[in-house]
C-alpha cells in the first residue's frame, strides 16, 4: 500500500509541474543559425523600411562559407549586410592603447578585406586615447580603406573631445558614403536625455551608433532621431540603433524578473564578464520573436523611431554554444 501511494505521488506530481529537460545541442550548426537569424533580422526591416542599413559587429567567420578566410563568401549572409564591424582590429583588442596581436589583425582583416571588395563598409573601433595611438589606428583604417572610431573607453561612453577624421559637411546618404563614426551606447555620463541630445547635435559625425533607450523606460523618440539626422554644420548623416542579439540584458524592457528562477527554454546561463547579461539560444523561436518580426519586437520599435538602420552585437555568440559541452 506504501508503494502505491508512492507511485501515485509521482504521478501526480509530474502532471502538475513541467519537468524541464536537458537541453541538447546534438545536429545544431550554431554559425548557420546565426546566418539565418541575421538575415531574417534584414529581411524584415527592409520590408518596414526599405533601405534599412545592418551592421554586424565582430563574428567576421560568418562572412565565408565555411568560417575559414579563404573559403568563398557567404553570398546570402552578404546580400544581409550593408556593413560589418570590427572592435580592436588594430589597438585595444587585448588592453587600450595596445597594438592588437600581428597574428589577429591579419586573420581578421582577411575576411574584412574580402567584404570591403564587395563594396561594402567595414567600421573598425579601435580602443585607444593617446594622441600618438589615434594618429596610428587612423592612419592603419585609412591604408585599408575602412572607416574608423577611436573609443576613448571600452564603455563606449564618451563623445572624444578630437573632432572627427575627415570631418565634412556632405550629406550621407548611404553607408559607403560615410568617412567616420560615433558608438555612443552607455549614457551614465549624461544627466539627461535632452543634454545627450545638445552634445549629439553639436557634433559632426557622419554616423552616430546608439542605444535605443536613454535609460530604462526613456526611448529616443522620432522627434529625437529627425534631429540627429542632421550634422552641426547642416549635412545630413546616419542614426544607426544598438542591438544585442546574442545575449539577453535584464534592464530591456522585454526582461521578466521570474526568469532568473523559471528562464524560458532560450535562455542560457549569465555572461560571468556582464553583470545582467545572459547568454541566449538565438535560434530558439520565442528569443527571435523578442528581436524582429512584430509590432512588439525590439527592431519594430528601433524602425518606428526612424532609426537608419540596426548595429547587431554578440553575432558572435556561436563561439560560446561551439565551445559549450552538451548537458
Amino acid at each position: 500500500m506504501h508503494k502505491l501511494y508512492f507511485l501515485f505521488f509521482l504521478l501526480t506530481l509530474s502532471s502538475c509541474h513541467k519537468i524541464k529537460r536537458a537541453y541538447t545541442y546534438d545536429d545544431i550548426d550554431f554559425k548557420a543559425e546565426m546566418r539565418k537569424f541575421v538575415i531574417h533580422i534584414s529581411d524584415y526591416g527592409k520590408i518596414q523600411k526599405p533601405g534599412f542599413i545592418i551592421i554586424a559587429q565582430n563574428g567576421v567567420e560568418l562572412l565565408t562559407t565555411t568560417g575559414q578566410p579563404d573559403a568563398p563568401l557567404h553570398r546570402d549572409y552578404l546580400n544581409a549586410l550593408e556593413g560589418q564591424s570590427q572592435e580592436g582590429l588594430f589597438f585595444g583588442y587585448n588592453t587600450i592603447n595596445e597594438p592588437t596581436p600581428v597574428e589577429k589583425t591579419q586573420y581578421l582583416k582577411k575576411f574584412l578585406t574580402k567584404f570591403r571588395l564587395q563594396d561594402k563598409s567595414v567600421l573598425v573601433t579601435d580602443y585607444c586615447f593617446e594622441p600618438d595611438v589615434i594618429q596610428a589606428s587612423r592612419d592603419s583604417v585609412k591604408n585599408n580603406n575602412f572607416i574608423g572610431f577611436q573609443a576613448p573607453d571600452v564603455a563606449l561612453n564618451i563623445i572624444p573631445a578630437v573632432r572627427p577624421y575627415h570631418e565634412n559637411n556632405a550629406d550621407i546618404l548611404n553607408l559607403n558614403q560615410a568617412q567616420n563614426y560615433l558608438y555612443l551606447i552607455n549614457y551614465e555620463g549624461f544627466s539627461s536625455k535632452s543634454i545627450l541630445m545638445e552634445k549629439l547635435s553639436a557634433t559632426n559625425y557622419d554616423v552616430l551608433i546608439l542605444d535605443l533607450f536613454f535609460d530604462q523606460n526613456t526611448p529616443f523618440t522620432s522627434n529625437d532621431i529627425q534631429r540627429l539626422k542632421t550634422k552641426a554644420n547642416g549635412g545630413q548623416r546616419l542614426v544607426i540603433s544598438y542591438l544585442s542579439i546574442g545575449e539577453a540584458e535584464d534592464y530591456r524592457y522585454y526582461w521578466q524578473p521570474h526568469w532568473v528562477a523559471d528562464p524560458p527554454i532560450w535562455l542560457d546561463e549569465e555572461n560571468p564578464e556582464w553583470d545582467g547579461n545572459y547568454k541566449v539560444r538565438y535560434w530558439e523561436p520565442g528569443w527571435q520573436k523578442i528581436i524582429y518580426g512584430n509590432n512588439q519586437s525590439y527592431l519594430k520599435k528601433i524602425i518606428s523611431a526612424g532609426f537608419d538602420g540596426a548595429f547587431l552585437d554578440l553575432i558572435d555568440a556561436y563561439e560560446f554554444f561551439e565551445n559549450k559541452t552538451n548537458y
